[in-house]
């Protein structure tokens, strides 16, 4: 977007040295994290919901996000490990 290399957000990362822009590649979604955590926002604070007033959406939006932290779990790329298997009987032999 022409927004990211206007000059204002170019000087803005300046100020901010610890802030990195990283493009992500169309059709990659998947690596911005961001993404997945904003879905289910929306799900849980903003789905199904009609605002009065700025108010509103303030309180939605801090109850919501309390109930997702609540039931917070660490990111753990990759799939877990499968569970060992117990065997049921244990054969031994005598010589």
């Amino acid at each position: 977007m022409s927004s990211h290399n206007s000059l204002s957000t170019r000087t803005w990362l300046e100020d901010h040295p610890r802030i990195h822009h990283a493009f992500i590649p169309v059709g990659a979604c998947w690596l911005n994290l961001q993404e997945g955590w904003w879905r289910i926002f929306r799900k849980a604070a903003l789905a199904g919901r009609s605002f009065a007033n700025p108010d509103d959406i303030e309180h939605a939006t801090a109850l919501a996000t309390s109930q997702l932290n609540s039931r917070a779990n660490p990111w753990i790329w990759g799939r877990p490990a499968p569970p060992t298997r117990r065997l049921r009987r244990r054969y031994v032999y005598t010589v």
